[in-house]
């Protein structure tokens, strides 16, 4: 039996020891007494989780340390702001954990728990409402999905679901297999850079990767790397490791302040995720969520640091879409000139808005698109279908 060292745990110092999870600052040396007392209101409102290996990511004598910025609590997160349904899902929810927005596409919230709550979460009411919201009659949404052909993707999300234990992801997943016209599972998961030990030491959830191959459907492991410094030499082996399943790799990140708002920094990360195969995906505009303020940048300056990001890397680093998921769809911000902002719709809920372009005039205080009032301008598809008809 391993004798834990607190200190050498809680800094993740020894990689031999087997992460350990953290629910309580307490229990961080690293954080003074005197700062634990003034987190303990924002504890008591948001949880707080994290584990030895990610701990181990800090700069402890940085206090703007981007990783920090991403796990450690901060008072400002008491700032009123936003709500904790940002886009809309309840709108979409078919029966707890189950949500059908797109038409191809629908999403099961299988977990309540992740390997680490970031602070700019926007679905914190997983955490705080513990089985409200997550899936927990498998026989109707399987039922729902099996009824509605023009489902082919399923989306398990949460939480994380690589926070289940295996076993529990196959009651999940096997199921899925036998649908006929589902072609992709999608697992969104942020565990690779919390803990890729989960991937690393348990073969069983490889080999259920593989099982998904074999049934001919394909599998998407959507990762969440937020800065350069996350993709560790462990990380990295974890991901070539799903890759080798026959899995599809992808990453999607917000733009956070304080942890990858600087061009260089997300062109790194761009650059770094190509470099081992993983493409970047969606850029998210970070969403209006509860204690989310001081971690969101206005659209328009966010739009400059993505296209500046992009501007410093190859065309292999550059496939992210810059997006918002707004209630109504996800919303992909476009461009600027100098009066004006353009978006498209990248996915719709309703058929009508389905690319749809929009024109605005610039609003340097806009979060999202709700800000901007009536678009100038919008064309909906069926004028690209007038142009072919000509």
């Amino acid at each position: 039996m391993v004798k834990y060292n607190r200190e050498s745990c809680v800094a993740g110092k020894d990689p031999s020891l087997p992460v350990r999870y953290l629910t309580r600052i307490e229990n961080i040396p690293q954080i003074s007494p005197q700062e634990r007392d003034r987190l303990a209101q924002v504890t008591a409102k948001y949880p707080f989780r994290s584990n030895n290996y990610y701990l181990s990511l800090i700069d402890w004598s940085d206090p703007d340390d981007p990783i920090r910025q991403l796990i450690i609590p901060h008072p400002h997160e008491l700032e009123e702001w936003g709500d904790l349904d940002p886009s809309g899902e309840r709108n979409y929810t078919i029966l707890p954990g189950l949500e059908h927005k797109y038409n191809s596409t629908a999403l099961l919230l299988v977990s309540n728990l992740c390997g680490g709550i970031c602070r700019y979460c926007f679905r914190k009411r997983v955490f705080l409402n513990k089985k409200q919201d997550i899936l927990s009659d498998l026989t109707a949404a399987l039922r729902y999905l099996t009824e509605h052909r023009e489902i082919t993707n399923v989306l398990l999300t949460g939480g994380d679901p690589l926070a289940l234990s295996t076993k529990k992801l196959q009651k999940i997943i096997h199921p899925l297999l036998s649908i006929p016209h589902l072609k992709i599972i999608r697992i969104g998961s942020k565990m690779p850079a919390f803990n890729p030990y989960r991937i690393l030491h348990d073969p069983s959830l490889l080999q259920l990767m593989h099982t998904c191959a074999a049934a001919e459907k394909q599998l998407y492991l959507i990762v969440h790397f937020n800065h350069p410094r996350e993709l560790t030499d462990l990380a990295c082996d974890a991901l070539k490791t799903v890759r080798r399943t026959g899995a599809v790799v992808a990453n999607q990140t917000p733009i956070i302040r304080g942890i990858n708002d600087k061009p260089d920094t997300l062109a790194e990360l761009f650059r770094k995720l190509s470099f081992i195969g993983v493409p970047p995906y969606y850029v998210f505009q970070c969403r209006p969520a509860s204690g989310n303020k001081s971690y969101t940048l206005p659209i328009e300056e966010a739009y400059q640091i993505f296209a500046q990001a992009r501007a410093r890397i190859s065309g292999l680093a550059k496939r992210a879409r810059y997006v918002m998921s707004h209630r109504t769809g996800k919303v992909e911000i476009m461009g600027l000139t100098e009066k004006h902002i353009f978006f498209k719709y990248h996915r719709a809920a309703a058929e009508v808005d389905s690319e749809k372009f929009m024109v605005f005039d610039r609003n340097p205080q806009a979060y999202w698109l709700d800000d901007y009032g009536e678009p100038l301008e919008s064309q909906p598809l069926e004028i690209y279908q007038d142009i072919l008809e000509l």
